[in-house]
């Protein structure tokens, strides 16, 4: 599927913050992509642009495929996936970075393949290089040469210029030299090899499947598509080398320090049929609707949901406050992207193709819509209208996180500050903007109360990565800094 045909995303979903990729790997089994294209299909809500999958068997060499779109799209057709044999592979869905919309080249899509002297390896990295710019700079003024945009390829040309003798200490070495987030899955001839850096931003969980299989993956939900059984979570800082025969070999290559994972995966960007710390997502998001509910009470005759990501949460706002659940939206599940060319009058019909009010359930109703979050704002407006066109009597917004203030620079693709509602208004202007009768968020000791934290967040010593709430990074963002970026204490 070439870039040209590739269709935009609907005006709903560019609303959201998105994760900006998925990862996942197996070895151990026969027609390992098959196995790596049902995960990728189970995680296919964290990167929905293109897709990637590597695979190596003895008599084959490496082979590897990419397309744009969705993995159902791609890689059910037999004949290419008989074109990746083997017991061992690895893949990768993505969204493309912040700013490059429009622009994602093929070139891009990833597992990115390296061939060194000790033989091939292919790499696949969830999360963002924050010194990316200077490692390219520096890598280009010293010979290598890039064929892609991405900051993941970094990580393959810190691997060639490293004079370790295997590809996992090479991989060690390249790593040492990279700040940011990343949790990375690759693969050599026979090994599968699984990284999270020292902070643990983003995630990784390890399978087994059948007697002799192993599989790495962002979620647990992967895992359960392929009948593997949950193992454990990859530790912050930990790399596990994993082979048919031996097993996993487990080892903590960097320095020690406090892990800090990103708390939005609790709020949004997990499945709710996964598990996170030993927690399920949606448990956490029901108790984050209690804690909702606890804090910003309300007189309303119904609780709504904003479908899908806002119904857990619903759940636990209704049984906390009493009020009545409902399902007053109702989401097209066969919509996707926009099915049609998106003319000026298809545009305008906005969250309309996607989401239809239950007029009969909202009419002459007080409601409360609860939401994961509020970004840009513009798709909670048309919700409004929809919502009051609908007949409703009041509208109380209730939404599922703190604020949104500030930019993450750990792998999700978030709109410049200056586009984030909550970075330019206060809450009370943000109610008259979205034309609510109110508007409430969680706090941010609610939120950390909600995912298991009894005594809410740690200010001197923050348990999670909330930057996008706080403004406080585990790790300054050094290329955004050298292009002007204002951290928060130097505001």
């Amino acid at each position: 599927m070439s870039e040209a045909h590739f269709p935009p995303a609907h005006p709903f979903d560019d609303d959201k913050l998105k994760e900006e990729c998925g990862i996942f790997g197996v070895v151990g089994v026969t027609d390992a992509a098959n196995f790596v294209a049902l995960g990728l299909h189970a995680l296919q809500h964290r990167g929905q642009e293109a897709g990637g999958i590597v695979s190596y068997a003895p008599e084959h060499g490496f082979n590897s495929a990419r397309r744009f779109g969705y993995v159902r799209d791609n890689f059910t057709k037999q004949s290419l996936m008989e074109t990746l044999p083997g017991q061992l592979s690895i893949g990768h869905v993505r969204y493309s970075t912040a700013g490059s919309k429009g622009q994602t080249a093929i070139r891009d899509v990833q597992p990115f393949f390296g061939e060194f002297s000790m033989g091939g390896a292919a790499i696949a990295h969830n999360g963002n290089i924050t010194n990316a710019d200077a490692l390219r700079k520096e890598l280009i003024e010293r010979g290598s040469i890039f064929q892609s945009s991405s900051d993941s390829e970094c990580i393959i040309h810190l691997m060639a210029r490293s004079l370790q003798r295997d590809i996992p200490s090479r991989m060690e070495d390249a790593l040492r030299r990279v700040e940011g987030a990343f949790s990375v899955v690759a693969m050599t001839r026979t090994k599968l090899i699984g990284v999270r850096d020292p902070l643990g931003v983003r995630p990784l969980v390890l399978g087994k499947v059948g007697d002799s299989g192993w599989a790495l993956s962002s979620e647990t939900c992967a895992l359960d598509i392929i009948g593997a059984d949950f193992v454990r979570e990859i530790e912050p800082g930990e790399m596990v080398v994993i082979t048919a025969e031996g097993g996993v070999e487990s080892s903590h290559p960097f320095r020690p320090t406090k892990s800090r994972f990103c708390i939005f995966e609790h709020v949004y960007f997990s499945r709710p049929d996964s598990i996170i710390g030993g927690r399920s997502v949606y448990e956490t998001r029901r108790q984050i609707g209690v804690e909702l509910a606890r804090e910003t009470p309300v007189e309303a005759d119904l609780v709504c949901p904003v479908p899908d990501s806002g119904t857990p949460a619903a759940i636990g706002y209704a049984h906390e406050s009493g009020i009545p659940y409902g399902m007053g939206i109702i989401r097209n599940q066969y919509m996707g992207r926009t099915f049609i060319e998106p003319t000026e009058q298809i545009r305008n019909m906005g969250v309309r193709l996607k989401l239809n009010v239950n007029r009969a359930l909202i009419q002459g109703k007080r409601v409360v819509l609860v939401d994961d979050s509020v970004v840009r704002g513009t798709t909670s407006r048309k919700i409004k209208e929809m919502i009051l066109d609908a007949g409703a009597a009041e509208v109380h917004f209730r939404i599922a996180s703190p604020p949104t203030s500030w930019p993450c620079f750990y792998g999700v693709d978030t709109p410049q500050r200056e586009k984030l509602l909550a970075a330019t208004m206060s809450e009370d202007e943000m109610r008259d903007h979205l034309g609510v009768d109110s508007l409430k968020f969680i706090s941010l000791d609610g939120l950390y109360r909600a995912v298991g934290e009894a005594g809410g967040r740690d200010a001197k010593s923050p348990q999670y990565c909330d930057a996008c709430f706080s403004g406080e990074y585990p790790v300054k963002p050094a290329d955004m800094i050298e292009k002007g970026f204002k951290l928060k204490a130097a505001e």
